[in-house]
């Protein structure tokens, strides 16, 4: 018989690592609701108990049992089988959430006197992170614009000598949508660093993975998601990934068996369902959203947009575009005339989209990032990053686009005095 040929990752969402006749037939993977299993016999527990914590090497070809759902958890397995098809990695871990996951793997590899290099801006909780929590543990950060020039970035990381564990990036940035060239910015620091010193690249990759950008492919050691925003989609479960090399994320891995970090059994459960309808959801959205920014850039009452595929041709943002994506997202940050007095008009004045934080849901997120999701960043840094008073961003759903347009148009009749483009 001929063999089948391999399938993509949306055919294999459907069944990868699971047999419906290991659970009465069903054809979707039950939940487990369980905190502990057991063992058929006292050697089993002892076996699968040293290879949990690393005192014995366990054989590929033998299976690992189940213990407790701190370790694992078959919906669990399940889950991270397929979140590693999808970027193509030896490997996925998942987390209770986006945060859990960025702390854990930066905690599992920097020790006191390491430093942290990182993009900015970035999400807010991250910027806590760095500047408020890692210092403590004795981890130096450091942040860098994404617009700063190749040799400025490269010396300051020279300075850092030794002491650079992790360089952190986010791209595209939240919220404004500014894209790094990932493979350069790794290039131009790995250059520069000690010969033989091991530097770890983590990049956030929630705007736009796994759908339209896999940074391991230009050199990344690890892909970060906050899985509640794409991955899960319906805006009704928080939770966390990391797709990578096995040998990076077995650490991660010990720390959040310890750190108790990992997602329950009925979160995995409704990331399983969502990862089924993930490239058509995103697909959707970015198509929404790309006609939604068209109609914004070109509108007297917004003063800016900020989105991938509105680039002009030649753009140095354009190019990292170009070279490093495969679609546009479906975040749109534009930029309203009349600061924050006319945003906060707009937000009040939606009536479809809804005025609340998170993204990548199936329902269309409008925010105002300057006052909600980064208000703990120092208001001079925001400034200098591009998040003005007036900037706001909008997670584009899946609603029909004449609707969403209806709607941004008449919130931004009452909040700016000045007619909207005749259509």
């Amino acid at each position: 018989m001929t063999e089948f040929r391999p399938l993509h990752p949306e055919s294999s969402m459907m069944s990868l690592g699971y047999d419906p006749f290991l659970s009465e037939g069903a054809i979707k993977p039950p939940i487990f609701m369980t905190s502990t299993f057991a063992f058929r016999r006292a050697v089993d527990g002892e076996r699968y108990f040293r290879w949990a914590y690393g005192l014995e090497q366990r054989d590929p070809a033998e299976a690992m049992g189940l213990i407790y759902s701190r370790l694992n958890n078959p919906g669990l397995e399940i889950l991270e089988e397929r979140l590693a098809l999808w970027d193509g990695t030896e490997r996925a871990l998942s987390f209770a959430s986006g945060m859990a996951a960025i702390s854990t793997s930066v905690l599992a590899h920097c020790r006191p006197g390491d430093s942290v290099l990182y993009s900015s801006p970035v999400y807010g909780g991250t910027e806590y992170l760095m500047m408020h929590i890692l210092p403590g543990f004795g981890i130096q950060t450091h942040s860098f614009a994404a617009d700063t020039p190749a040799e400025e970035l490269a010396s300051f990381a020279a300075s850092l000598g030794s002491s650079l564990r992790v360089l952190f990036l986010e791209t595209p940035a939240n919220p404004t949508n500014r894209m790094i060239d990932i493979e350069e910015t790794i290039r131009t620091i790995k250059a520069r660093v000690p010969e033989g010193h091991s530097l770890l690249t983590f990049v956030d990759n929630t705007f736009l993975g796994p759908v339209f950008q896999n940074p391991l492919r230009f050199g990344a050691d690890l892909n970060l998601y906050s899985a509640t925003k794409y991955i899960g989609g319906h805006s009704d479960v928080i939770a966390g990934a990391i797709t990578g090399r096995g040998n990076i994320l077995e650490p991660i891995s010990v720390y959040r068996t310890i750190l108790g970090s990992v997602p329950d059994p009925f979160s995995c459960w409704l990331l399983l369902r969502s990862l089924e309808t993930l490239k058509i959801r995103m697909t959707e959205q970015a198509k929404n959203a790309r006609i939604l920014a068209s109609r914004l850039q070109d509108d007297p009452r917004i003063e800016a947009v900020h989105y991938p595929e509105l680039l002009p041709p030649g753009h140095p943002q354009r190019l990292i575009y170009e070279k490093q994506c495969s679609g546009p997202g479906a975040i749109v940050a534009f930029e309203i005339r009349g600061g924050k007095a006319a945003a906060f008009k707009f937000l009040d004045g939606v009536r479809l989209c809804k005025l609340a934080v998170s993204l990548g849901g199936t329902e269309s997120l409008v925010e105002h990032p300057a006052t909600m999701t980064h208000s703990d960043v120092p208001t001079d840094i925001q400034f200098s990053v591009g998040i003005t008073e007036g900037l706001l961003r909008l997670s584009v759903g899946i609603e029909h686009v004449e609707d969403l347009w209806a709607d941004l148009d008449q919130a931004l009749a009452r909040a700016v005095d000045e007619p909207a483009v005749t259509r």
